[in-house]
């Protein structure tokens, strides 16, 4: 794309879910921004013609869970066209399951994590495992004001919710005792917006509808870090990360998504970051410095929610900026100047996703294991397929193989032999690849020789191996 000629974008809109962005967000984008509403029901062929007809590049918008799996076919039928957010992006939306998944699949620290779609077995582990458990609705978004989540603490307990809900499948986690969880919003990868949730006396959910209170001050550097690991493996142009700090001082995800509640100013800085980033960086790149929503967070939020296009100046030891020259902070087990952070936690463009690393006829349970009827509780093809049972621990175990291995597993790849495989060892270094299979395999394509086909290739065996690795 060439410096005058900008992608045409689209706003991708639903009947009956709201806006996250519209044309505001966008001030300053030259070119005319057009919109393509998705009206439910067989709308699907209606909704790609008008796409074309328009000839939208860049579709922007998110994706409810309920409609997740038919936009799967729609990107599919539009190659042409960028979806920002991703859909694999979008993947952790659609359902608690798929945030666990997501999270063993990086190794991302969790609460140990159970899942069933056989009920009996379900049942099995509640008469043998240890109380009290965490019990959530997975579907959907399942912590509207933590009224989908539940503390169980005896078997007994645990029956009798699953008998009344009738969730399915069944979402188990272990408690872990909170001190406070922390959401941590994120654009190109750089914290920009952090708070504590913390529980009213003698309760554990953190949820302000519940009665929780919030505060912007003094967020740990692990949990910055942590929300930073977790952006980068979503390939997110956009983020939100809901993280536990347990009484044990450990991090741990609970959430993550690109559907978030956001105060306007930061869904400017989102469409201000998108607009640098789709311009070919011909457009202004956001400043948003390190800790800003401490200040900010001082603000009365009915004001806070009127304000709108906040800019900062960068740091200038003689003028602009010179606040964040000379304020130091402690951070990790040391002081440092803010403007230094902004360096460390820096804002990275995002790169369109080349690769489908989530593809739903792999990755949809819910609907090839859905239920035959609320009633009975019976599940479809419980005999035909085997029924993905899923366990895992707080994070699970890094990948590390030898260069045998990875030799092994390359010249296995159709379309990689000897030659193409010694290419890519001598290009990546065994040490990097399986970084890069996990975090950024169109970084493959830059290797001479390798094609996309190649890549597609590759990655279906690098999730193969993943999911077999998992079970």
């Amino acid at each position: 794309m060439s410096k005058k000629k900008l992608p045409k974008l689209g706003f991708l809109y639903l009947d009956y879910v709201l806006r996250f962005f519209d044309h505001s967000n966008f001030r300053g984008w030259p070119d005319k921004i057009e919109s393509v509403t998705y009206h439910w029901k067989n709308d699907k062929d209606r909704f790609i013609k008008e796409v074309k007809k328009k000839k939208i590049d860049v579709l922007i918008g998110n994706i409810p869970a309920t409609a997740y799996e038919t936009f799967r076919e729609i990107a599919r039928e539009l190659p042409g066209v960028r979806f920002i957010p991703s859909l694999d992006t979008q993947f952790s939306n659609k359902s608690k399951e798929n945030v666990t998944r997501f999270a063993w699949k990086y190794h991302l620290p969790i609460p140990r994590t159970h899942i069933f779609y056989d009920r009996g077995k379900g049942y099995k582990f509640l008469e043998k495992t240890k109380y009290p458990k965490i019990i959530k609705r997975s579907y959907g978004p399942s912590n509207y004001g933590g009224y989908f989540v539940h503390k169980v603490d005896s078997k007994k307990e645990a029956v009798k919710l699953f008998d009344k809900k009738k969730y399915h499948p069944m979402y188990i986690q272990d408690f872990i005792p909170m001190q406070a969880d922390i959401r941590v919003m994120l654009i190109g990868h750089k914290p920009v917006c952090a708070f504590w949730r913390r529980p009213p006396k003698g309760e554990w959910l953190t949820n302000t509808s519940q009665g929780g209170s919030m505060d912007y001050q003094n967020v740990p550097k692990s949990v910055l870090d942590l929300a930073v690991k977790t952006s980068k493996a979503a390939k997110a142009e956009y983020w939100a990360c809901d993280i536990a700090y347990g009484k044990d001082s450990k991090v741990r995800i609970l959430e993550c998504a690109t559907a978030f509640a956001a105060f306007p100013y930061v869904r400017d800085w989102i469409g201000e970051y998108l607009m640098w980033s789709l311009s070919s960086k011909t457009l202004r790149k956001p400043h948003i410095p390190m800790f800003n929503w401490e200040e900010l967070g001082k603000i009365d939020s009915s004001l806070l929610r009127t304000m709108r296009h906040i800019n900062f100046g960068k740091y200038s030891p003689s003028f602009d900026g010179a606040y964040f020259g000379k304020k130091k902070k402690t951070f990790g087990k040391e002081k440092v100047y803010l403007h230094k952070l902004d360096k460390k936690y820096q804002m990275f463009d995002v790169r369109k996703k080349l690769f489908e690393e989530w593809p739903s006829e792999t990755w949809n349970f819910q609907d090839r294991f859905a239920l035959k009827s609320i009633k009975s509780m019976k599940v479809k093809n419980l005999k035909r397929e085997k029924t993905p049972f899923a366990s895992g621990d707080e994070a699970s175990k890094k990948i590390r193989l030898t260069h045998k291995e990875i030799h092994k597993f390359l010249t296995s790849v159709k379309g990689i032999g000897e030659k193409k495989a010694k290419a890519i060892l001598n290009d990546l270094k065994h040490s990097k690849i399986v970084q890069t299979l996990q975090f950024e395999p169109e970084a493959l394509l830059e290797i001479k020789g390798i094609s996309k086909s190649i890549v597609d290739s590759l990655m279906k065996k690098w999730n193969e191996f993943l999911e077999k690795r998992n079970k």
